[in-house]
């Protein structure tokens, strides 16, 4: 009788094993997409650090100015031109003047130009600012948005722009870079401690049981405690038993977790 009831209790638990494994394996394939753009972000953003700051600085710029082209050339396309008939040239030419109107003006190409120097520039001295100062601050946002006005005034008017013209634009960059700066460093809420639940945030969102995150915070079951991890201590933070046997199997076969228990 005993042996009978343990052989129960042996295949009962592999059939749990084995459901949960099967409902690990049919996650929502956007959570699967969103966890596998996350990965390779993050191996992407480790590769970049490492390399010299010429690489790392013209990879970004690259990179953002086509981004900028793209959204630049998709406006000029989707943004009919302002008419040029039956217009007074003084009110033509007073709006001229206005450097961040005229960034929006223009075809497709005129656009995707502009956007593709003022963004690429910007990320460029920004990634140079942060690695010589170690920081993001206000003065490295204003000094990349100098640069980036000073760029679309190049890009915009060419070497036989006035000089007092590009000053001017690369200040109203400057202002306005300053005044976002400031608002989202007002409006944004910095979490220190996610550094600490990276790994158990990402396997959570895997496994569809990201809404658990908070039990993980509230039993302080940062990422080194994950090979650590048992059913009691799982038990103890209130995760139900179905959760709970998830987590265990995806650390029993996540080799990077496991393989840290014996370390």
């Amino acid at each position: 009788m005993g042996i009978g009831g343990g052989g129960e209790q042996r295949k009962s638990g592999g059939e749990m094993m084995a459901m949960a494994s099967l409902f690990n394996d049919q996650q929502n394939p956007v959570q699967q997409l969103q966890v596998k753009f996350k990965e390779v972000e993050v191996g992407f953003k480790t590769w970049l650090s490492k390399q010299s700051l010429p690489v790392e600085a013209a990879v970004v710029s690259t990179m953002s100015g086509v981004q900028g082209a793209f959204i630049g050339g998709l406006m000029g396309t989707l943004s009919p031109e302002m008419p040029q008939s039956g217009v007074d040239p003084q009110a033509m030419a007073s709006m001229s003047k206005l450097r961040f109107h005229s960034a929006l003006v223009g075809g497709p190409w005129v656009q995707a130009r502009n956007f593709a120097a003022i963004t690429g520039v910007n990320a460029g001295i920004a990634c140079v600012m942060k690695r010589i100062r170690g920081k993001e601050d206000l003065e490295s946002a204003v000094v990349a948005a100098l640069g980036s006005g000073f760029a679309y005034s190049l890009v915009s008017q060419g070497l036989q722009g006035q000089p007092l013209n590009a000053i001017t634009t690369a200040a109203g960059f400057a202002v306005f870079q300053g005044i976002f700066f400031k608002l989202g460093e007002r409006f944004s809420k910095p979490s220190p401690e996610d550094p600490f639940y990276t790994r158990s945030r990402t396997m959570l969102l895997k496994l569809g049981l990201q809404k658990y995150e908070k039990n993980f915070r509230k039993g302080l079951l940062t990422d080194p405690t994950l090979p650590l991890l048992t059913d009691s201590a799982l038990r103890d933070v209130s995760i139900p038993p179905g959760p709970r046997l998830l987590i265990l199997d995806h650390i029993q076969r996540d080799p990077e977790i496991k393989g840290k228990r014996g370390k």
